[in-house]
């Protein structure tokens, strides 16, 4: 019997979690730092009619975070956090967000060419690039014609780093000209500002540097000359390369130190921005520690409502009620997302400081370990919303402004069953260790091992010596080395 095959309405019910834009907008304000958060209320500001700043109100969120042997006091929540806490890494998205996307500050112009003069200053305060500098030196140094032709190649073959990897050779060939006259181009752009660009190895980087400083002499040429034997720190076998004594080979490795071996690299890097923390932390007279929201980064606005009834009552087209509708929607959204994220700042913050509170009262090696689900199920949210707020988030404490990040350290365990300890402790202790060393009695790795059991520690050798390379700490063998010289 055949089977009859057709088109066929069937209706199904089934259930999906469907992020919304304004659940979105929320998220992303979340995980959000505050400079990009200030950019996009400011954005909201010009684009929404019903927003204004709300300029004469004070900033009173605040919250305490008592001693770990006090309970943790509970913050009261303006706002549900249930839209946040959850897990949104596999949903069905429900179309675009009403509102632009925010990058980062300063990272360009609006994509609807809109008149947003927000980066005038930086286009105001921009200068010339690297290349354009040693053009302009170009120009002043070298007279027109066949040297300037030359320069303005050898400008266009130079690495990032201010390296010219092709010889002489090669270069004339390409150019077409005297080897020669390439190399008296060459020498004399070696001498712009930076000095030591157009080198060909580091060697005759740092020759042409101290050239300049006037401080190349035959000693150092020697010292240039072995520069594998101060890679691996063999002090007694650079003194007897340079003939100089351990005093004079430390001054010449000091005048090294103090050399760019990479002239060209980071030389358009933009000017460092400071850190503006988003919680700042004090003392509390009972004991504890209090908490304010940094208000110099604390977005404040409110929703003209006042505005919206006049509005309402004038307007005729049903267009414009349904805009002004949505604007007044969005507006109080925003106002709303703003308060939760800085109520969901301030809980996690305390929670995190009241774990935390022996490093801050005595120091790094008393760092405990932490991880997310710690502080997730201490405030009774998701791992991944404490990962939000956590990200880009900076707190002002009495030893300096850290990132949330930094007080989630994976734990090392103890000896006999002992307290497991933060790594980020076991480090400083390894450092200290070091330091300490005397000049006849340095550490090796597994020196460093046995000692950390006795504190009870149980780590492995590699991971010590892991942990050491991470701090750019030489090995018990150059570090002998070095300290044998010096002693």
């Amino acid at each position: 019997m055949a089977s009859m095959l057709g088109p066929r309405l069937d209706l199904r019910q089934s259930q999906s979690l469907v992020m919304t834009p304004q659940l979105r907008q929320a998220i992303k304000l979340l995980q959000s730092s505050n400079m990009e958060v200030m950019a996009f209320v400011e954005e909201e500001l010009e684009r929404n009619p019903l927003l204004e700043r709300d300029e004469a109100r004070s900033v009173a969120v605040a919250a305490e975070a008592p001693p770990p042997d006090a309970a943790a006091a509970a913050s009261a929540d303006t706002f549900p956090e249930q839209a946040l806490d959850a897990d949104y890494s596999n949903v069905v998205d429900a179309g675009e967000a009403h509102t632009p996307d925010f990058g980062p500050v300063g990272a360009g112009g609006r994509a609807d060419f809109s008149d947003d003069l927000s980066g005038i200053e930086e286009m105001a305060g921009a200068g010339p690039n690297l290349r354009e500098r040693l053009a302009e030196q170009l120009r002043l140094n070298l007279p027109e014609g066949q040297e300037r032709l030359i320069g303005a190649a050898l400008l266009a073959m130079v690495e990032p780093s201010g390296r010219l990897t092709l010889d002489a050779d090669a270069m004339a060939a390409r150019l077409g000209c005297d080897v020669a006259v390439v190399e008296r181009v060459r020498r004399a752009m070696q001498r712009f500002e930076p000095v030591g660009m157009f080198c060909r190895d580091l060697r005759e980087c740092l020759q042409v540097q101290l050239e300049d400083r006037g401080r190349y002499d035959p000693y150092m040429a020697r010292l240039l000359d072995h520069l594998r034997l101060l890679a691996r720190r063999d002090m007694r076998g650079l003194m007897e390369a340079c003939g100089v004594d351990a005093e004079d080979l430390a001054e010449m490795v000091a005048e090294l130190k103090r050399l760019d071996p990479k002239p060209g690299a980071g030389a358009d890097d933009a000017p460092l921005q400071t850190i503006q923390p988003d919680v700042l932390m004090r003392p509390s007279p009972e004991g504890g520690w209090v908490l304010d929201l940094n208000p110099e980064t604390l977005p404040r606005v409110l929703v003209n409502r006042g505005f919206a009834a006049r509005a309402v009552v004038n307007l005729r087209d049903r267009e414009q009620k349904t805009f002004l509708a949505e604007q007044l929607q969005s507006a109080n959204w925003l106002v709303k997302s703003l308060e939760q994220r800085a109520n969901t700042i301030l809980k996690v913050a305390s929670e995190i400081i009241r774990r935390q509170d022996a490093f801050f009262r005595h120091g790094v090696e008393h760092l405990r370990p932490l991880i997310l689900r710690d502080v997730a199920e201490a405030v009774e949210m998701h791992e991944s919303t404490v990962s939000r707020v956590t990200a880009n988030k900076y707190l002002a404490t009495p030893r300096g402004t850290l990132e949330l990040k930094y007080f989630f350290t994976t734990a090392i365990a103890g000896t006999a069953g002992g307290e497991s300890v933060s790594a980020e402790a076991v480090r400083h202790r390894i450092r200290g260790m070091i330091n300490a060393e005397p000049p006849c009695a340095i550490l090796s790795d597994d020196a460093i091992v046995l000692r950390l059991r006795e504190e009870g520690v149980d780590i492995a050798r590699r991971t010590v010596a892991k942990y050491r390379e991470a701090m750019r700490i030489p090995s018990s063998v150059q570090r002998k080395r070095e300290k044998a010289v010096t002693a």
